[in-house]
């Protein structure tokens, strides 16, 4: 009897585990865009896992630079070029054109 119990219990937690690995979420995309000297949207909450892409549609080069060293920086993203991060530090991100300060946006991953 207490073999039969043991393999019940085994079988369930087998199945529970198999279960959750399922469910897990799939990582998402999210788009910004960089047209009129504005990121849009403006502020982005994002899960952790998630890619965001930024794209290009003014005429000239714009950057997506986090304020807090290290986290992101696009390098020069050119006209109708796209740059794209998957965010994993889990936090509240300003970031910036490095070439134009009045552009200025927010990235908050949880």
């Amino acid at each position: 009897m207490r073999i039969a119990v043991f393999v019940v219990a085994l079988s369930l937690m087998w199945c529970t585990l198999a279960l959750t690995a399922g469910e897990r979420r799939k990582s998402l995309t999210h788009t910004v865009t960089m047209e009129g000297m504005k990121f849009q949207p403006e502020e982005l909450t994002v899960a952790s896992g998630d890619v965001v892409v930024w794209v290009n549609k003014d005429l000239v080069a714009h950057t997506a630079t986090s304020s807090e060293a290290g986290i992101f920086d696009s390098k020069l993203i050119a006209p109708d070029k796209s740059w794209k991060f998957t965010a994993r530090k889990k936090g509240d991100f300003a970031y910036g054109c490095t070439y134009h300060p009045t552009m200025k946006a927010m990235l908050h991953v949880e």
